[in-house]
């Protein structure tokens, strides 16, 4: 989720404080303005510097002024007509934003997120026209952005600020199943540790690992009542296909009885936009490319990845770990953890991982146990390894 270096040149302004105090000082050059409005501000424009200024989605009083920044060095890149969403947006979601308008008599297809969802669907899904493309790769930009911030950078590390520890695990594992109960219990233990839980976003394990890290400040008997309340509606999916209303409104009940839960993080897509939204996350970094979603979440889980058990997507993210570990893509080996001993060694996934591993830094960072206290002790016994771009082991 790195800037390329073309950007690393420009300061981002995001909000408005900053960008009139930079106003005041008359230097605009080289800096990117989101979407920020202008058009009630009387601005001096031949006062400021603004070579090479970027606006992207800034509202402004009119043409005339507009035609004055471009002549003057500035790029202006005009709001977008007609979306639902703020490609443009400096913040992440939040469960109750995108369930603004939810109405469980209809299982939600009148909230924000689903309202996005047609959007999206509406417009080519997976293979959108070129404008709605653009537009979702600014959007996805904007989230990759907001989750650095969220995250924060140690300048002498290179570590996130705050100790990203991702978990993975089957979307359809029901809320009455051993292994979301277990992920409950982990990510609840791994949060209290200090560690920040972060999530794909969705059902089943996911969900478990958000409602965990959410627990996490609360009283010792708080998990199992929730797991009691949420698991009177199991499976998010009826035999229709279409999401139980019952699945969000037992995630309600909860979120009642505890309204002041953890921080912690959900990075769900669109690109499974007929799956609920995760309510037990404080934070929401939706995108709406599947590709680019689960390449960062793994790359921002530097602290390590549980996987629970899964199917084949998660599967796809152990070997998507692995190859970042094994070549160092973002100068850290990290520690791969599996909650689910019988899972991963019928299934060979963890054999096969352990095999090519032989030779190289990582195989030290492989752990598995179907016990939450083993894999947190193996966590905290296990940092980060900074290669510093360097590893002698790596081979193509």
């Amino acid at each position: 989720m790195a800037a390329g270096s073309y950007w690393q040149k420009y300061t981002v302004v995001r909000d408005l404080a900053d960008f009139t105090t930079r106003l005041q000082a008359g230097n605009l050059s080289n800096c990117i303005m989101r979407g920020i409005d202008v058009s009630l501000m009387c601005v001096n424009w031949e006062s400021v510097d603004t070579e090479n200024a970027v606006f992207l989605g800034c509202k402004f009083a009119g043409i005339e002024e507009e035609i004055k920044l471009r002549r003057k060095g500035a790029q202006l890149f005009a709001p977008f007509i007609g979306l639902p969403y703020d490609p443009y947006r400096t913040t992440l979601y939040t469960p109750s934003e995108l369930m603004s308008g939810f109405d469980i008599a209809h299982a939600g297809n009148s909230c924000y997120d689903a309202q996005i969802y047609r959007h999206f669907s509406e417009h080519g899904g997976h293979d959108p026209d070129i404008v709605e493309a653009l537009v979702q790769r600014i959007h996805d930009y904007s989230i990759d952005l907001a989750i650095k911030d969220l995250l924060g950078t140690d300048p002498k590390t290179g570590l996130p600020t705050r100790k990203a520890v991702g978990f993975m695990g089957g979307h359809a594992t029901r809320r009455d199943d051993f292994h979301y109960r277990n992920t409950a219990i982990l990510a609840r233990m791994v949060a209290r540790a200090g560690y920040f839980v972060v999530s794909g976003g969705g059902p089943g394990i996911m969900e478990a690992a958000n409602l965990g890290a959410y627990l996490a400040t609360a009283d010792d008997g708080a998990l199992d009542r929730a797991i009691k309340i949420l698991s009177q509606v199991p499976n998010f999916s009826q035999p229709d296909g279409s999401i139980d209303p019952g699945y969000v409104g037992q995630a309600l009940e909860v979120l009642k009885l505890y309204p002041k839960g953890a921080e912690n993080l959900a990075i769900p897509t669109w690109f499974y936009g007929h799956e609920p939204v995760n309510m037990f996350a404080s934070h929401v970094g939706k995108y709406f490319s599947n590709s680019i979603r689960e390449d960062g979440l793994l790359a921002i889980s530097v602290y390590g990845v549980v996987f629970a058990p899964g199917s084949a997507a998660t599967i796809e993210e152990v070997f998507i770990n692995a190859a970042q570990n094994h070549y160092a893509t973002f100068n850290f080996c990290s520690p791969m953890m599996f909650l689910g001993e019988s899972h991963y060694l019928q299934s060979q996934v963890y054999s096969c991982l352990a095999q090519q591993a032989v030779g190289h830094t990582y195989a030290q960072m492989i752990a598995i146990s179907d016990q939450p206290e083993r894999i947190l002790e193996f966590l905290q016994a296990h940092p980060p390894i900074n290669f510093n771009g360097h590893d002698a082991g790596i081979t193509a």
